[in-house]
C-alpha cells in the first residue's frame, strides 16, 4: 500500500490515539503550518509545543518522528521542485475518509499557521480562507463517484501547495520568538461565505446542496 510509503501508515500507528487531534492528517497539518512560519522544531521542541497544546508528552522515538518529518517539510516547502504532499491515506481508503483527512489537514495547516505567526498578512488571508473552506467540507453518500473522486483530486491540487505560499519570501524564525509557546491565542480571520463556483463547490458539482 501507498500507505507504507508516504509514512501514513507509521503516522497513524503513533498519533490516531491522541485525544486532543482529529486524525494523523490534522497534526500533518498543524506541523506544516507552524513550519511555514518557523525553523523545524527539534524534539524537545515539539515537546514544549505539544505541552502549551494540552497533548500529553510522546515518547522519544514519536517526538523523533515529528523533527524528522519537520525537516522534511522546511525542506519540501522551500525547493522549487513544488514537491510537498499532504500526510494522507492513499485510495485504497474509502472516499468519505479522504476528504475528511483532506479537511483535517486544511484545519492542522489553518491552526498551525496561525499559532506560530499569530497575524496574517494581508497577502496571506485569501489563502488561510481557502484552507478554511475545505476544511469546512462535508462529505455526502452522493458524492461518492467517479465525479466526486475527481473533484477530490482538484480540491488536493488546489491546496497541498497553499504552504509553499504561506512560507514563501518569509524569513524563518525559531519558536523561542513565536507566540506559540506563549499561549497567546491568534485572531484568525473567520472564513468568509463560499461565492458559487468557488473551489469548494467543485466537490459537489452540478448537485443541489
Amino acid at each position: 500500500m501507498q500507505d507504507d510509503i508516504s509514512g501514513w501508515s507509521e503516522w497513524h500507528h503513533n498519533f490516531s490515539k491522541i485525544e486532543e487531534i482529529s486524525s494523523p492528517s490534522e497534526l500533518h497539518g498543524l506541523l506544516t503550518g507552524i513550519v511555514c512560519v518557523t525553523q523545524a522544531p527539534t524534539s524537545d521542541e515539539w515537546q514544549q509545543i505539544l505541552a502549551s497544546l494540552e497533548i500529553p508528552a510522546l515518547d522519544e522515538h514519536v517526538l523523533n518522528l515529528l523533527a524528522d518529518e519537520a525537516e522534511d517539510i522546511a525542506h519540501a516547502l522551500s525547493d522549487d521542485e513544488l514537491d510537498y504532499l499532504p500526510l494522507l491515506p492513499d485510495d485504497e481508503h474509502v472516499l468519505a475518509d479522504r476528504v475528511q483527512a483532506l479537511a483535517d489537514w486544511c484545519a492542522g495547516v489553518v491552526l498551525g499557521f496561525g499559532l506560530a505567526s499569530g497575524h496574517i498578512r494581508q497577502d496571506e488571508v485569501e489563502w488561510v480562507e481557502h484552507l478554511q473552506d475545505v476544511a469546512a467540507v462535508e462529505f455526502e453518500e452522493s458524492d461518492d463517484d467517479e465525479e466526486g473522486e475527481e473533484s477530490y483530486q482538484e480540491l488536493y491540487e488546489f491546496v497541498r501547495l497553499i504552504p509553499v505560499s504561506l512560507s514563501l519570501g518569509r524569513k524563518k524564525v525559531e519558536i523561542a520568538e513565536t507566540p506559540l509557546l506563549k499561549k497567546i491565542q491568534p485572531q484568525l480571520k473567520s472564513a468568509a461565505p463560499t461565492e458559487p463556483n468557488s473551489v469548494v463547490e467543485m466537490f459537489t458539482p452540478h448537485r443541489p446542496s
